[in-house]
């Protein structure tokens, strides 16, 4: 009885310290108006699963066309300040200006020194609203668009780099 005890102790212990195994997951959205069609027409998200089933957003692929970004969390108060009122959304993630990120930051907000987005709640089968935020030069954020999005579906893996998988 006393082994198993202990044996049970060890296992109790050991997966205790081992790291928490993240969940990845591609979601897909279409674009659900004219703005976010010119835009991007459509896109694929790269989220992870967390510990108590949180989503937090790792990276953009266009869906329909070549180019991603890395989003980073977290930025400064004044993204989250500089949204409209009524905005519900309140992640903040950064654009990563390596690889196709600073073209999305210029397409997004032209003329922005860095730009952000905003998402709400990101949950798969529900419409997704994404809001990019830019810092000008003289140090001021600005909302530069809102984009809507409704579910596409998820990918079981990550998209390819172009339609044609080139």
């Amino acid at each position: 009885m006393r082994a198993s005890t202990t044996l049970m102790s060890a296992l109790v212990l050991a997966s205790a310290a081992a790291p928490a195994h993240a969940d990845t997951r591609f979601l897909a959205y279409d674009a659900a108006d004219r703005i976010t069609q010119a835009m991007t027409r459509g896109l694929t998200l790269e989220v992870e699963r967390g510990l108590f089933g949180a989503l937090r957003l790792n990276g953009l692929y266009s869906t329909t066309s070549r180019g991603s970004a890395r989003l980073e969390r977290g930025g400064p108060d004044g993204v989250r300040r500089a949204l409209e009122p009524g905005a519900s959304e309140s992640d903040v993630y950064a654009i990563s200006q390596e690889g196709d990120g600073r073209g999305l930051s210029r397409a997004l907000c032209p003329g922005a020194e860095s730009a952000w987005l905003v998402a709400g709640r990101v949950r798969a089968a529900r419409p997704l609203t994404l809001h990019a935020v830019g810092r000008w030069a003289d140090g001021t954020f600005r909302p530069c668009v809102t984009l809507s999005y409704t579910w596409r579906g998820e990918w079981a893996t990550a998209p390819t780099a172009g339609p044609s998988g080139e």
